[in-house]
């Protein structure tokens, strides 16, 4: 296996899940008689630019068909931060009605249709059908289609190029890196932007996320990382900000070489990375450790609370619950069902566990007595939803970073 940014020979293991199916394949009632396929997990560092990566043991095409479940709009967190990102984009680049904003994976519509109410063209380039159809019934125009050069190229040809482009947790999500960055550099003006948001491996590591591990995130980014990359396409990185989503994430502000000057954040955080010894190989090399303790610790206290008599649920048909649930081999005797928002996900299964996925008003007529926030990142948000559940002594309770009982 070859690393899919630089084509370094790839030899040193960063974590090994074992094997699971891909974590968004929910399983609807009427396959659960029907076998799964589960496919290796396992991640590498490249030791040349250390990107760590997992290899691509599923075409990207299957993980993002047409029965996809994931709508980013049922977040209101999620939909606040989209909107605070386009109050300050539009003066910061002097956006107006005769610029063009283009989202990659724009999902469905969530963060477009900020930008539409202040009267600036804009349109999405979405692969799912399902949340396509939903952003076009929003009123937003969306392409379905994967995003790369030659779209890229197609499209500033067929159309026009783009003043703003943006790439909110998709960096991480293609397996030709290569080619999705260098159809950022077809698509822009010549004085355009691009901003894409992208979970830190720094805080990956230090928070113990091995959960957001999954077949659908082919690669793991540092800041250094993504630097080298966007450079390799004539795109420099001129600002850095540091973001609270996802656990830990960076927004990175590019543009065409000698368009902007750098700003004092990008020697920061690339000087905050080396000090903290992610140009080193040593760095990578004990993350199997930590993820082991997030799970033993998980699995013990699962067991403990189920012999005690206590009735366990989750909350939350995440991605990254799925791969801590059947890494940790987490079945319904232990959990008995997950709680979600998302009537695309009520109904459903999780994939491997097969732990049924519910509404919410199960849960008032259930009256569990310890809720497991899968989502972690969005645990205040989750708390204060289900607030009304305190009132017959339920806790809240989270393994991630570390096993904490609210």
């Amino acid at each position: 296996m070859n690393c899919r940014f630089c084509h370094a020979v790839l030899n040193d293991v960063f974590l090994d899940l074992g094997a699971a199916p891909p974590s968004n394949a929910f399983l609807k009632a009427d396959s659960l008689d029907s076998p799964e396929t589960w496919y290796p997990l396992k991640l590498y560092t490249c030791s040349n630019c250390f990107l760590v990566q997992v290899g691509e043991v599923r075409s990207h095409a299957s993980l993002f068909d047409d029965d996809y479940v994931y709508f980013s709009s049922f977040s209101r967190s999620w939909l606040d931060h989209a909107a605070r990102y386009v109050d300050d984009v539009v003066p910061r680049l002097g956006l107006d009605g005769n610029s063009l904003v283009v989202e990659v994976a724009s999902n469905d519509g969530y963060l477009l249709r900020y930008v539409s109410a202040r009267g600036i063209p804009c349109v999405g380039i979405e692969p799912t059908a399902s949340t396509a159809e939903a952003a076009r019934a929003a009123g937003i125009e969306t392409i379905s289609s994967f995003f790369g050069e030659d779209f890229a190229r197609s499209f500033a040809s067929e159309r026009r190029k783009a003043d703003l482009v943006v790439g909110n947790n998709v960096l991480a999500h293609v397996p030709d890196i290569n080619d999705f960055v260098a159809g950022f550099s077809a698509i822009l003006t010549p004085s355009g932007t691009v901003t894409v948001e992208f979970p830190h491996l720094k805080q990956l590591v230090e928070q113990r996320q091995f959960d957001t591990v999954y077949h659908e995130h082919f690669s793991y980014l540092s800041f250094s990382t993504v630097v080298r990359l966007f450079a390799s396409h004539g795109l420099s990185v001129w600002d850095v900000e540091r973001l609270p989503t996802h656990g830990g994430s960076l927004r990175v502000w590019a543009s065409p070489d000698g368009t902007r000057p750098t700003l004092p954040s990008v020697r920061a955080l690339l000087d905050d990375e080396r000090e903290a010894g992610m140009l080193t190989a040593s760095w990578y090399r004990h993350f199997q450790d930590q993820a082991n303790k997030v799970k033993d610790d998980f699995v013990a206290f699962l067991i403990d609370g189920v012999r005690s008599g206590l009735k366990v649920v989750g909350y939350g048909a995440a991605a990254k619950g799925n791969t801590l649930l059947n890494y940790a081999g987490v079945r319904g005797d232990l959990i008995r069902y997950v709680v979600d928002a998302s009537p695309h996900k009520q109904g459903r299964y999780l994939p491997g566990s097969r732990i049924p996925v519910v509404d919410e008003k199960t849960l008032r007529n259930d009256k569990p007595d310890l809720i497991v926030i899968f989502p972690w990142n969005l645990r205040d948000e989750i708390i204060e939803q289900l607030a009304y559940a305190r009132e017959w002594g339920c806790r809240f309770v989270v393994a991630v970073p570390r096993l904490e009982v609210m």
